[in-house]
């Protein structure tokens, strides 16, 4: 029985990365051309989230200061979720809604990406980054699910939202995690060139 409920994960997570892709592929391209413009003309992305999405902005932060698969210069990024200090001074100062909104307007310039992550699209604290960062005139990259919750209307033509088709966060979070994936080998071939798989 448990190996059953087991199997059935990796079906419906694989069924539904199979129907996601194609609806996805088009705003995830926007999302590297935004992405690319900014740290090309030395931008950054700021990318924030909670939970499971708070691990996701330091997956793509790393992906991007370090390495993804193939050596290149590094590509500013900040996780706007590591800084224990920050982020508990200004939620016992002011509200957990501001954790983000305050390091955007401290840290981000015109030209910079947010990369705003939640599942639900409903996080307080991630929609007041993305209005921080609205103020900063940067760009906003939007991963979300559920339908896209009050981020999509928080987001301006000029942002990209890419939402995926489903209700339950543990999917939704595993095609973020492929999302980064594609987001990050995408900079990287733009960077320098498409490259054959050496698997």
């Amino acid at each position: 029985m448990l190996e059953q409920r087991i199997e059935q994960h990796f079906i419906d997570s694989a069924d539904l990365k199979y129907q996601a892709a194609q609806m996805l592929s088009k705003p995830i391209a926007a999302a590297v051309s935004a992405i690319l413009a900014s740290v090309t003309s030395g931008g950054k992305v700021l990318a924030c989230g909670n939970g499971g999405s708070a691990a996701d902005a330091q997956h793509f932060a790393a992906e991007f200061v370090g390495r993804f698969e193939r050596e290149r210069p590094e590509l500013g990024a900040i996780a706007l979720t590591t800084d224990s200090s920050i982020l508990t001074a200004i939620a016992n100062d002011y509200s957990y809604d501001h954790i983000f909104s305050k390091q955007v307007r401290a840290l981000g310039q015109a030209g910079d990406v947010l990369l705003a992550i939640t599942t639900s699209g409903n996080s307080s604290n991630v929609l007041a980054a993305i209005q921080a960062a609205h103020e900063r005139e940067m760009t906003v990259v939007a991963l979300t699910g559920k339908g896209g919750g009050k981020m999509g209307q928080a987001l301006r033509e000029t942002d990209v939202h890419i939402c995926v088709p489903h209700d339950r966060t543990a999917r939704i979070q595993e095609v973020h995690l492929l999302v980064i994936h594609c987001m990050c080998d995408g900079v990287d071939t733009q960077l320098l060139g498409d490259q054959e798989s050496s698997e």
